[in-house]
């Protein structure tokens, strides 16, 4: 007869129960932070971006159509339909949007993914990208879709007139998206543009995407630490410290303060305090931060 093994399960409290497994450590987990937001008085004041709901197409793949709109004039700067929510694609997708229309001063999205995460900052690879750029964050209220309502506006009209019926594969879709697009930016009026269209209203940012990402500076910081690929950083007399996945490979700046505890910034946002225990307290402001010098 042959022998019977204990299952993985069983193996794993063998292991433990002779001190042979190092328990892993809880990762700290950061509720939604929104902020305050703002009304746009001019073109690329404030771009919304967001993931309309996914459908099923004719070939029986689903659509995940990810939007970016100019909260002043109403004009769509991009509308990518994708095979699946990805922080990757959404940043190329950002990114050809930022080569042709410039930079905005702010980007306000809700918490979902690849937006915003459950940590430090509910930094997100995409959001890392935006602040990079010198780009502020925006974030809504978890469940008040009604405060990026002009943006959800326009998803309603998307989804009814390019997607009933959906086309049959997402190249199909996507010229389907691109006509839409066009037919809304330069042939239909607006009333709250006073009757005026999309492009007759927006322009062109002037702060162009740049040919490299700027170097980031702190001033009024003690260093300047680099967060290695498992997301810490390391202080001299505290040792090594977890920050977020988001930010690996990214330049924190760091400076102690007279209670002991060390506040941590990246590019324009103040993450949060480290202390003694080396866990880190957010800050928990909704207000808007001031920029930090970018070079």
């Amino acid at each position: 007869m042959g022998r019977s093994f204990p299952s993985s399960a069983g193996f794993g409290y063998i292991l433990a129960r002779n001190g042979l497994v190092q328990p892993r450590r809880k990762r700290q987990r950061h509720p939604p932070r929104p902020t305050v937001l703002r009304d746009a008085l001019a073109p690329n004041e404030v771009w919304c971006i967001d993931y309309k709901g996914q459908f099923r197409l004719g070939d029986g793949t689903y659509c995940y159509p990810l939007t970016v709109t100019d909260q002043f004039s109403r004009y769509i700067l991009g509308c990518e339909g994708m095979g699946a929510i990805s922080d990757d694609a959404a940043c190329e997708a950002c990114e050809e949007i930022f080569r042709s229309h410039g930079l905005p001063l702010v980007m306000r999205s809700d918490n979902g993914v690849p937006f915003a995460s459950t940590g430090l900052g509910n930094l997100t690879k995409l959001s890392v990208f935006w602040l990079r750029l010198g780009i502020l964050l925006e974030r809504i209220r978890p469940a008040h879709p009604e405060e990026n309502g002009r943006h959800e506006r326009m998803h309603r009209t998307l989804k009814f007139e390019t997607a009933r019926p959906a086309r049959s594969n997402l190249l199909q879709q996507q010229e389907r998206f691109d006509e839409f697009v066009e037919e809304f930016n330069v042939e239909r009026p607006h009333e709250a543009l006073g009757m005026k269209r999309p492009a007759d209203v927006h322009e062109t940012s002037p702060r162009a995407f740049p040919v490299r990402l700027p170097e980031l500076t702190y001033h009024g910081h003690d260093d300047v630490l680099r967060v290695n690929r498992t997301g810490q950083i390391y202080i001299a007399g505290l040792g090594q410290v977890p920050l977020s996945q988001a930010l690996v490979g990214q330049y924190v700046g760091v400076r102690e303060e007279r209670d002991g505890r060390w506040l941590v910034t990246f590019a324009n946002l103040d993450l949060g305090f480290i202390g003694p225990d080396k866990r880190i307290t957010p800050i928990n402001s909704a207000e808007i931060p001031s920029p930090t010098t970018v070079e």
